[in-house]
Parts: C-alpha cells; sequence; structure tokens
C-alpha cells in the first residue's frame, strides 16, 4: 500500500475511534445529571486515546516531555470553567464559549513560551484549584432538564474530535512533544458540551455540568503527572495504563463520596 494512502486509512482509523469515546462518553454525561455528567466528562476521553495515538509514533521520552506541558495546560482547562459558568448565567452560547475559549488559548500561549518542570506544573495545578473551586461553588447546582437530542449533536460531536486527533496526529512529527501536549489537552469535551447543551437547557444548568467537572480535573492533573512518571520509567504503555487507572479511580472515588453524603442526609 501507497505511503500516503497508508497514512490516511491510518488517520481516518484514529479519528474514528476518538470520536466514538468522544460521542458516547458525553450521551451518558447529559442523561445523568451535572454531577455525574462532570465524573464522565473529565474521563481522558479525548486526551486519552489522542495520548495513544502519540505513542504509535513516537517513544516514551516524547510522551514524558508532553505530559509535562499537558500538566499545567490541565490548570488552564479550569480557568475556561470557570469563566464559562460566570458568563453562562446570563450571556449567549457563542459569546460564553467564545470568551472562555479565548482565555484558555491565551494562558497556552504563556504556558507555553515557559519551561516546565512536574514540580512546577504541580504547583501549578495546586494554584490555580485553589483559587478556582471556591468560586465555581456556587455554579455547581442546577435544574437538569430533560434533554431532547437534535440530529447534528453527534456529527457536531464527532467531528470536532477527529478534527483534534487530525490535527494532533499530523503536526506532532515536525511540533514537538511540547505543542503536542498542548494540543492533546484542548477542552474538546466540555467545549463540545458548552456548544450543544446551552442551547437547549439553558446556561446555568450547563454551566452545572462545568462547574463540577473542577473536582474530576484535579484527577485528570495528578493522572497527566503519573504518565509523565509512567512513561519516564516504565515505558509508554505502562505510563498510558497507570495514567488511566488513577483517572478512573479518582473519579470513581468522587462518584463513591458523593454517594455517602447523600446517604448521610
Amino acid at each position: 500500500m501507497p505511503l500516503d494512502l497508508s497514512f490516511i486509512l491510518i488517520l481516518v482509523l484514529r479519528m474514528g475511534i476518538a470520536a466514538a469515546f468522544v460521542v458516547s462518553a458525553s450521551m451518558i454525561a447529559e442523561r445523568s445529571g451535572p454531577v455525574i455528567g462532570a465524573l464522565v466528562a473529565t474521563l481522558p476521553i479525548s486526551a486519552g486515546p489522542t495520548y495513544v495515538f502519540l505513542a504509535l509514533d513516537h517513544d516514551a521520552g516524547f510522551i514524558a516531555e508532553g505530559a509535562l506541558t499537558s500538566l499545567p495546560i490541565n490548570a488552564a482547562t479550569i480557568f475556561l470553567s470557570l469563566i464559562y459558568a460566570v458568563l453562562a448565567q446570563r450571556q449567549t452560547v457563542l459569546i460564553s464559549t467564545a470568551c472562555a475559549v479565548a482565555v484558555w488559548l491565551g494562558l497556552a500561549a504563556l504556558i507555553r513560551s515557559v519551561p516546565w518542570s512536574l514540580a512546577t506544573g504541580l504547583i501549578a495545578n495546586a494554584i490555580t484549584f485553589a483559587i478556582c473551586l471556591p468560586l465555581l461553588a456556587r455554579y455547581r447546582h442546577a435544574r437538569m432538564p430533560l434533554i431532547t437530542r437534535r440530529w447534528y449533536d453527534v456529527p457536531l460531536r464527532a467531528s470536532l474530535v477527529a478534527a483534534l486527533v487530525a490535527i494532533v496526529t499530523s503536526v506532532s512529527g515536525w511540533a514537538g512533544p511540547a505543542i503536542s501536549g498542548m494540543l492533546a489537552l484542548f477542552p474538546i469535551v466540555f467545549t463540545s458540551m458548552m456548544l450543544i447543551l446551552q442551547p437547549r437547557i439553558g446556561g446555568p444548568a450547563t454551566a452545572a455540568v462545568i462547574a463540577n467537572g473542577a473536582w474530576g480535573l484535579i484527577g485528570f492533573g495528578i493522572a497527566v503527572a503519573v504518565l509523565h512518571l509512567g512513561a519516564l520509567h516504565l515505558g509508554a504503555p505502562a505510563g498510558l495504563s497507570l495514567a488511566l487507572a488513577t483517572c478512573v479511580g479518582w473519579n470513581l472515588g468522587l462518584w463513591w463520596v458523593g454517594r455517602r453524603k447523600k446517604a448521610a442526609k
């Protein structure tokens, strides 16, 4: 098979697999309420497949270095959540989402200009969450109305995710691990949920899903740190497996704590 055709077929396969992951997970999130929806949304359903595909093309050192940039990018995502949650109370979906993404892009550009270590990345996450978690608390509770799916929902979500995978996979060879790590954590799941949910259920309810995701993003940040250390010392497959287990375990713990609190009331 010619090299160009082989590359195109593999790229299309990767785009389809990643899109299927995200679309399935976001549908579960929509029907489970803001808390469960947020826990599902903060699983590595976009970044995970992207990193797997990067690991197929690059060595463990590339993955470990990319994770160092992904770690502070996770802190940028919590700021995206805060900006959106505040604006979505009164603004349209386009204004709320565009402003939130603009803040994320600005922070990503700033992060790109700074050399990061594991320690500084963890500190950046700790400071960011200490600031944003209390501010997001007021937006975590909202009534979730019944959602009616529209014909374009699945194609839109699938297209967004597939485009991300295509971009990251195509540019990783010349862009290097830092930019690949940034692109891998572009908040495609949060963004697609903003664009699709707010027109149907309103800004406050959509903001509740995003705001509840803050605690899940803590576990996601820890998982990225585990990915860096695992890939560096054990290889990319072990690092990816440990990172996935960390993220799933953290979110299951949050779910269990939430159930205990409800039972105690």
